[in-house]
This record gives structure tokens, C-alpha cells and sequence, in this order.
């Protein structure tokens, strides 16, 4: 259902009002810890003191001078943040408390807040089986806005999902290493080999939405399945307790092996349901990661 323009303004409203009380009351000192700046940039070059790095020196300026100039750098603070967003058809999916791709735009405003708190950049790619929209990284709250209105808002051309064609346009269009927040159910084949360039090249962050439905159907008679993504259906017997074993311990064997691609590849991992509260995962990730770099 198309939403008017009106309505859209009210649910971007919300989205801002909630997401920035979060960051003001959990985030506001995790993220600067948890994502600083991990490069070095030139800052001045100042007289040489005893115990300074000899490889520190500047020969050009000290040969100039007549005695020892030091250069001085500093911690480069700010961050490009990338959100890549899947917007398959499986996103429109939801049965408790609202879609995957609902929840998806309140966790990006989050995550854009927090940036945009510290100065950062945040960009944006959306995607499904192809590159949909790409928003280039910039500061401010209105370029944020946008963020939020076009993961909200957007109609995708694609129903299905290619990961690998996004995370190798991360790897090759976004040249400065970039924090890289993957918003995904990861109902993909074959994308660990570019999880892993990627993750190379930026520090890249998957956060996996699912539903309870997903993993467990209800016991209500015969229901007709239909694949969002290839429109391919089936009939099931919720009834059928010994299908319904099978069914669960077939998604919960792909929900593991999800989560070995990740630890395999040494990727930070966030497990996000529309049953629950997206922030309390996202805020425990945030303080055990800002632990392990203490």
C-alpha cells in the first residue's frame, strides 16, 4: 500500500522522535568507542623533543630549519558509515509487531543518529537482486531524513536478492574504509566469498532480521506457502507434527549456518526479530564490542 505524502512525513516523525531518544539515553557515548576513527592523519609539524619517533621526523622541514622538526598526526575521527539495505520482497513480511523492512528503517535511523552525533557521513545502498538506489554519504539531520524516508518508501524493481552484488559494490565503489552495517535476512546463496573482500576492505557489520514465523508455523490446518521472492508456492499440514519438526530443524540449520559465515569470516553479528525490541540487541552489541577494544 502506497502511503501519501502526508503519512509518510508522520511515520518519518516517529521513526526520528524514538530512534533519537535512544541515542541520547544508551548510544551516545558507545558509538564514539565502539566506531573511532582507525586511520591516522596529518596534523602539524612541531620541533623535535627528546623521546620522540625518530621515523616521525620531517627531513624536508628540518633540513630547512637547521634542526630536528617532528610531523604530528592525529586520530582521523571521522567515520563513513554505509547502510546497505535489502529490500526483497521477503522484507514485506511480518507477523507480530511489524515487517522486516519497517524495522529495517527504524534501525538505520538509529544507526544514521548516532553517526551524524559525532560528525560522521552516512550513506545509503538499497538493493535486491540488483543495485536499486544508492544515496552518497553525507553529514547533516535532513540528508538522515532522506535516509529514512527511502528505506521506508522505496519500491524496488527486484523481488529477489543478490548480497554478492551489493557487498562487491561496497568493496569497489566506496574507497575510504567505511563502517558497513549490512540490514539483510540473508535469504541469499553464495555470498560468503564477498562477505569476506569485503570485510577485508571495511569493517562490516551484518544485522539478520527475521520473524517468528519463519522459524515456526502455528497449528492451524492446511496453509498455502508462498515464496516472496519467486512467487513459488506449497501446501502445508500445520497439523502434521513430524513436517513441522522437519520444517524447524530445517530453518534453524540454515540460521546456524548463517551465523558460521559470519564467525567464519570474522564478522560482527547482530540477531534482530520483529517479535522483539530491535535496540536492547543492538545496545548489548554495542557495549560488548566497545569491551573486547577496551
Amino acid at each position: 500500500m502506497l502511503l501519501t505524502s502526508q503519512e509518510i512525513l508522520k511515520k518519518v516523525r516517529r521513526i526520528e522522535i524514538r530512534t533519537n531518544r535512544l541515542v541520547n539515553e544508551s548510544l551516545a557515548g558507545e558509538y564514539h568507542s565502539v566506531f573511532k576513527g582507525r586511520g591516522m592523519e596529518f596534523d602539524e609539524v612541531r620541533e623535535y623533543t627528546p623521546g620522540d619517533d625518530i621515523r616521525t621526523i620531517d627531513w624536508n622541514v628540518t633540513s630547512r630549519m637547521g634542526h630536528p622538526y617532528v610531523k604530528k598526526y592525529v586520530e582521523e575521527r571521522e567515520l563513513t558509515v554505509m547502510l546497505l539495505v535489502d529490500a526483497s520482497a521477503s522484507g514485506d513480511f511480518g507477523t507480530v509487531g511489524s515487517t522486516k523492512r519497517a524495522m529495517a528503517a527504524e534501525v538505520c535511523a538509529l544507526l544514521a543518529f548516532s553517526a551524524i552525533r559525532n560528525s560522521d557521513r552516512v550513506g545509503l545502498l538499497i538493493f535486491t537482486d540488483r543495485e536499486e538506489r544508492y544515496v552518497p554519504p553525507r553529514k547533516g539531520r535532513n540528508h538522515v531524513l532522506r535516509v529514512i524516508r527511502e528505506v521506508l518508501t522505496f519500491q524496488p524493481v527486484g523481488r529477489g536478492t543478490n548480497l554478492t552484488l551489493a557487498l562487491e559494490s561496497l568493496a569497489r565503489g566506496i574507497r575510504r574504509r567505511s563502517v558497513a552495517f549490512v540490514v539483510s535476512d540473508f535469504l541469499a546463496a553464495d555470498f560468503e566469498r564477498a562477505l569476506r573482500l569485503a570485510n577485508r576492505k571495511h569493517d562490516v557489520i551484518a544485522l539478520s532480521l527475521s520473524d517468528p514465523r519463519e522459524m515456526e508455523l502455528p497449528p492451524v490446518g492446511i496453509l498455502e506457502l508462498e515464496d516472496a521472492e519467486t512467487g513459488r508456492r506449497m501446501l502445508v499440514d500445520t497439523w502434521d507434527r513430524d513436517a513441522m519438526k522437519n520444517f524447524a530443524a530445517h530453518q534453524q540449520a540454515r540460521s546456524e549456518m548463517r551465523r558460521r559465515i559470519f564467525r567464519r569470516n570474522e564478522v560482527d553479528y547482530v540477531e534482530l526479530s520483529t517479535s522483539s525490541p530491535y535496540d536492547l540487541p543492538l545496545i548489548r552489541f554495542f557495549h560488548e564490542r566497545a569491551r573486547r577494544l577496551r
